[in-house]
């Protein structure tokens, strides 16, 4: 399995803002501060939320930049966190997105109503800046893809990045619940989507990476560091 910590380089919305709060409350976490925080007092909540929302309690609210990585040979924390200001300082066109509730390979999520070219650059120029930090995988943490699942292309990306749903196969995700039974998940589906409608947030600015440590495989991903993205337009 793998070696621990883990570091991982997602998006995760401003702490604080309407949507950290809501997405925090959704999964019971604050990554920012390590801890549980109550569910939302929703009546239409179902009983088993614990259970629906354990699998991305485990992350954190955020969108995957740069998956969990255990650090290369020679490589510090240090070095890394220098590796994310330094990204960060580079000027970059900010990428604005509409987001919207859907569901994506059965699990529940907050996605993009339409990836910008900006998006998904982002997300490429994270996946090439941060391959340096990351040890390859172990055979069983490759085997935890499901390979056999995988696209050719998926499955080269997995061998050649570490994780298959890289540059054409990224999409934009903040996960709100774990796989919902098919039975079920139209009504999951419809609740988030209203609940989400009431918060109001109608624009997101993919403005920051923020950096995720995992201690160890019983402990959850915490934030360890927020970096501003510099705007090209100054």
């Amino acid at each position: 399995m793998a070696n621990f910590p883990r570091y991982a380089i997602y998006y995760a919305p401003e702490r604080g803002s309407v949507l950290e709060r809501f997405g925090a409350a959704v999964l019971g976490y604050d990554a920012h501060q390590g801890i549980d925080v109550p569910f939302p007092p929703w009546t239409e909540l179902p009983p088993d939320w614990r259970e629906l929302t354990q699998d991305p309690r485990k992350y954190g609210f955020h969108a995957t930049l740069k998956p969990p990585m255990t650090l290369a040979p020679g490589k510090r924390e240090g070095d890394l966190i220098a590796a994310c200001e330094a990204f960060a300082k580079a000027p970059r066109a900010i990428a604005m997105i509409k987001p919207v509730v859907e569901t994506i390979s059965g699990f529940v999520a907050i996605v993009a109503a339409a990836a910008p070219p900006d998006l998904e650059r982002l997300a490429a120029d994270c996946v090439r800046a941060f391959e340096p930090f990351r040890a390859p995988l172990k055979e069983e943490d490759r085997a935890r893809r499901n390979p056999s699942q995988l696209t050719p292309r998926q499955s080269d990306y997995l061998d050649r990045w570490g994780y298959p749903y890289v540059f054409e196969e990224f999409r934009f995700h903040m996960t709100l619940t774990g796989r919902v039974d098919a039975s079920r998940r139209a009504a999951v589906l419809e609740m988030l989507q209203d609940r989400f409608r009431d918060s109001g947030v109608n624009c997101l600015s993919i403005d920051r990476i923020v950096l995720f440590r995992q201690d160890d495989r019983d402990q959850r991903f915490h934030v360890i560091g927020e970096w501003l993205l510099q705007s090209a337009s100054g």
